[in-house]
């Protein structure tokens, strides 16, 4: 499993600014989790999903092909990290 966090700066209220996924060996989402602007969150797995969320349909580009694009700051991160942000967007 790989996992990433990819901050997107913009200024549409609508959109997350910060997405966390959880990728298998082929770089598909298997979990993903949006924070919003306003601090609300989104999820998404193949079972369940909460808000706008869904996974990818695509397998995710490299992060180095992600950081191509100036509005994108994609970065690895832990499972840890990555299991305490799906904690806290399970909650409320």
């Amino acid at each position: 499993m790989k996992y990433v966090r990819i901050g997107w700066k913009h200024w549409h209220p609508d959109e997350p600014v910060t997405l966390y996924s959880e990728l298998d060996d082929n770089r598909f989402e298997i979990r993903k989790v949006e924070v919003f602007r306003d601090g609300r969150y989104g999820y998404a797995s193949s079972g369940r999903s909460r808000g706008s969320t869904k996974l990818g349909i695509l397998a995710m580009p490299e992060l180095s092909e992600i950081a191509k694009d100036p509005q994108f700051e994609p970065v690895a991160i832990t499972r840890e990290e990555f299991e305490d942000v799906w904690a806290r967007s399970r909650l409320g």
